[in-house]
């Protein structure tokens, strides 16, 4: 389920490279903050800091309630780099630990 929000999210963030309405704009943020809070509180259940400092990083970026005037340009950047990151992390194949 989380590869697939994650996928998602980043069809979504590329999707903002388009030209929309404002209103999808503001949605966006709203879907990515819940998904990165979700995102956050997954990692945390299996007791992953990085990725929990990473989500909640980048849930606060989304969060629609305090606006950053970045511009078009710096969010589209924003939104391209979260989106491929997003989609390294669901096809990335894990390390073995070494023993």
């Amino acid at each position: 389920m989380k590869n697939g929000l994650k996928i998602g999210l980043a069809l979504v963030l590329l999707s903002c490279l388009l030209p929309m309405p404002y209103g999808y704009y503001i949605l966006v943020r709203y879907l990515a903050a819940f998904t990165f809070g979700y995102l956050a509180y997954s990692a945390n259940q299996t007791k992953k800091s990085n990725a929990v400092m990473v989500y909640l990083f980048l849930m606060l970026l989304f969060q629609p309630f305090f606006k950053l005037a970045l511009g078009r340009t710096l969010w589209n950047v924003v939104d391209v780099v979260v989106a491929l990151g997003l989609l390294f992390s669901v096809f990335r194949t894990p390390s073995k630990p070494t023993s």
